[in-house]
């Protein structure tokens, strides 16, 4: 695979939201950018998570040199101990990044044998042929970057997620300088997050939520339950001045939400008071209203603090009759019921419930810039060639329209998981394509991935139901010893187990000798002749299991 060509090869990300992960390969150097997961579609029974196909890296191993990180946010690093397991590289991120990254390795048994390099805006960094410099970019999140990597044939720029504050509440607002200085250099690709492209004019920054969630704060009559991403480091920032200035305790409560407060803390991204915090065991010795109680599960998740207290089955989270939950986050696409139940729980306890309504001003604002920042920052950077990514095709195609219509870029190019485009200092095209794709994970079996066979079993279960023929038959004779079990689970087939077994026996009377000495031909004999039967008296299309006992 020698060319003079640089190839961008998205794996992950491009035509879905989740699972970011793109490599980019110059001749035998490849550098992966991100490695992110996905949580599962409702049709995905069973599977915990989803990650991406990395066959392509698994096959040119001896060429990957390094995962370099944008951020801490698990749709880019949740995968990462996928990647790892197979590939035994260096991994960059910043600060807080590695941080998060730590957590999730120690976990899967992999710290010990990775090297973690920390990187910081500004400063360059070379693996290869490739000499990337960190940018500093606002997100949800702290401490995230956008990189500029300059290659053989000219800079390419991977955004991450962004958006543009320039007032952020760790005073490091975004780096729009070093972009600008980019694009007076000459830059021959843009790579540009797409989340938020269908969203007209600015997103707001971080500070936009504080006057209306001071508000809620001060009408609060008793305990205050406060709930976001645990990742939300500025929004939690908030929550807790709010508590101080309100004369509130703050408890802080679910592991997720404990873990990113302390390591926060301990990267001086939040400076407590004294005093402040205590432990959720001491909730008992304050009054309802001096106590707020960070928490975590604002998606709904099962088992999550929030879900667990709004069915009043937490040790310490107990939430009472006019006390104030609020929901300062967005609902992921997918976990609109499981957000919904627990609300509607809540609601039960007579507690006041607020969710980003939008109506009375904002206890919520978006990580990814909207139509007007895109716009801003393509014109600042002024790119040879566009490429969006992070989203679904319908994204990546509105967002190559919003790129030519600046006037600001020569070709806007929309490539899909597993393209490769290829890229010299005058022409871009998509030449290729390798294995691309997803893989799904469960954690709770032996075998972690997840194939698509069992997951086609899983939906015939779910939906058809099972029918299980148990046949007894003489290993000697090879008679049928008694009459054929059949059962029916899932579906309304039990008036029909008479005719079952009468089909199992006609069709074993069917057979040759020589026929019934090969078990695997009389399986998918009874099993046809079943499922013809089924499916002609009930419609169903059951998994139907022959099973032969030799007696």
């Amino acid at each position: 695979m020698h060319t003079k060509n640089l190839k961008i090869i998205p794996l992950g990300g491009l035509g879905e939201f989740g699972m970011n992960c793109l490599a980019l390969r110059w001749e035998d150097d490849i550098i992966v950018i991100d490695a992110g997961l996905m949580f599962p579609e409702s049709e995905l029974l069973g599977v915990d998570v989803v990650v991406p196909d990395i066959t392509y890296l698994i096959e040119n191993k001896a060429c990957v040199r390094a995962i370099i990180l944008t951020h801490g946010h698990q749709d880019h690093i949740g995968g990462l101990s996928w990647l790892l397991s197979e590939l035994k590289v260096p991994v960059y991120g910043t600060e807080f990044t590695l941080a998060y990254v730590e957590g999730n390795l120690e976990e899967n048994q992999l710290l010990d044998e990775t090297e973690l390099i920390e990187i910081t805006p500004k400063e360059k960094f070379t693996i290869g042929p490739f000499t990337i410099e960190p940018i500093h970019v606002t997100h949800s999140l702290v401490d995230c970057v956008a990189l500029a990597i300059d290659t053989p044939v000219g800079v390419v720029i991977h955004t991450g997620d962004f958006k543009i504050d320039l007032s952020p509440l760790d005073d490091r607002p975004f780096d729009l300088h070093t972009f600008a200085e980019y694009g007076k250099r000459g830059v021959l690709a843009l790579l540009q997050d797409s989340t938020n492209v269908e969203r007209s004019g600015y997103t707001p920054g971080e500070r936009a939520v504080i006057p209306r969630l001071d508000e809620i704060f001060s009408r609060a009559k008793k305990k205050l339950f406060f709930s976001c991403f645990s990742s939300s480091i500025y929004r939690i920032r908030i929550a807790m001045d709010l508590a101080r200035s309100h004369g509130r305790k703050v408890a802080v409560v679910g592991r997720s939400m404990m873990e990113s407060t302390e390591i926060a803390q301990d990267l001086g991204y939040l400076n407590l008071p004294p005093g402040l915090v205590i432990n959720p065991g001491q909730m008992r010795d304050f009054p309802p209203e001096q106590l707020m109680v960070l928490i975590s599960g604002t998606q709904g998740e099962p088992m999550s603090a929030l879900s667990r207290a709004a069915v009043d089955n937490h040790k310490h989270a107990h939430i009472d009759a006019g006390d104030t939950v609020i929901l300062s986050s967005r609902i992921i696409p997918g976990n609109e019921k499981s957000i919904f139940r627990v609300i509607d729980h809540l609601y039960r306890r007579d507690a006041q419930v607020i969710c980003d309504d939008g109506a009375s001003g904002l206890i919520h604002v978006s990580g990814h810039g909207s139509q007007e920042e895109m716009r801003l920052l393509i014109n600042l950077v002024r790119p040879k060639f566009f490429v969006p990514v992070h989203g679904d095709y319908r994204y990546l195609r509105h967002h190559a329209n919003i790129a030519m219509e600046t006037g600001a870029v020569e070709h806007a190019i929309v490539i899909e998981d597993g393209d490769v485009l290829e890229l010299d200092q005058n022409d871009a095209r998509q030449k290729d394509k390798v294995t691309a794709g997803r893989v799904l994970i469960d954690s709770g079996s032996t075998n972690d991935v997840v194939e698509d066979l069992v997951i086609r079993d899983r939906r015939i279960l779910s939906e058809d139901g099972i029918v299980l023929a148990v046949l007894a038959i003489n290993k000697r004779t090879g008679k049928v010893d008694r009459t054929p079990e059949v059962v029916m689970r899932g579906f309304g087939g039990a008036d029909i187990t008479d005719q079952a077994r009468e089909v199992v026996l006609k069709t074993l009377d069917s057979l040759t000798g020589e026929e019934k000495t090969d078990y695997g031909m009389v399986k998918e004999k009874v099993r046809v002749e079943l499922k013809r039967l089924v499916q002609k008296t009930t419609g169903r299309r059951p998994l139907i299991l022959p099973v032969i006992m030799e007696v």
